[in-house]
């Protein structure tokens, strides 16, 4: 076991760094952390001693943008990594292949990845719950796999990772979240928002060309004042509705 971990996360909603807890823990004694959801979030540098967790969630079958464009921030040299791509319940697509590709860009030398499951952000019937306490020792047991491989000597990940470059085109959901008469302008939203699209003078704002979806602003309002429209999310949830009855696996490429 390693003695520190580095836990990279964008995690609008807690459910990407939930899974990345659960895998870290079999990893190192300690966990150290570093927030890219945080608009203030600051460049790093780690070495070949270093060992460093990235995960992202999955937006439409890709890494969302903004985690993408923090991570030419983060530079590593020949430092080892684990990427993992969290999703909820429908696909991961070419996500996990990106963060992949992303971190070795960056100087980072994987030797693990996993596509991990959490609660859809939007539909949270999807992956409900998860991970849960079956994750959890699931992602034990990948931990321990991740070991075993490290302690052998070997460095490269040889399973294919699924995914396809070019990478498949991001579309979003076309409607930012709405805000009601219950809003008490505590401006929380506009001070967690990861890509600053919600005005600190007048938080009902919100820019639809900087807003991602990521439905922070929903999750943290204490006042439950902010939600996607009815009709959107109806469209959405049946959309999604075929994989609500799914358990999916976790998977790890070795």
């Amino acid at each position: 076991m390693f003695s520190t971990i580095t836990i990279v996360t964008f995690s609008p909603t807690g459910g990407t760094r939930k899974a990345a807890v659960f895998l870290a823990k079999g990893l190192a004694r300690q966990i150290r952390e570093a927030d890219l959801s945080l608009p203030e979030a600051q460049p790093l540098n780690f070495t070949r001693e270093d060992l460093i967790l990235f995960a992202g969630p999955v937006y439409g079958g890709r890494i969302p943008s903004c985690m993408a464009e923090k991570l030419k921030n983060i530079r590593g040299n020949q430092t080892p990594a684990v990427v993992a791509a969290v999703y909820g319940n429908r696909a991961y697509e070419d996500a996990l292949l990106e963060l992949h590709d992303i971190v070795l860009e960056q100087g980072f030398k994987p030797i693990a990845a996993a596509a991990l499951l959490a609660e859809h952000s939007i539909i949270h019937k999807l992956a409900a719950h998860r991970p849960d306490v079956q994750d959890q020792a699931c992602l034990a047991e990948f931990s321990k796999r991740i070991l075993m491989k490290w302690e052998s000597g070997q460095r490269d990940i040889t399973s294919a990772i699924p995914g396809s470059r070019p990478y498949k085109v991001w579309n979003s959901v076309p409607k930012i979240p709405v805000v009601s008469d219950a809003c008490s302008r505590c401006g929380l939203c506009a001070q967690k928002c990861p890509v600053q699209a919600i005005s600190k003078v007048s938080p009902g704002d919100t820019d639809p060309q900087k807003c991602i979806q990521c439905m922070r602003c929903v999750s943290i309002c204490p006042a439950h004042a902010r939600s996607l429209p009815a009709q959107v999310l109806a469209a959405l949830g049946e959309h999604l509705q075929p994989f609500a009855g799914l358990r999916r696996d976790n998977a790890l490429y070795l």
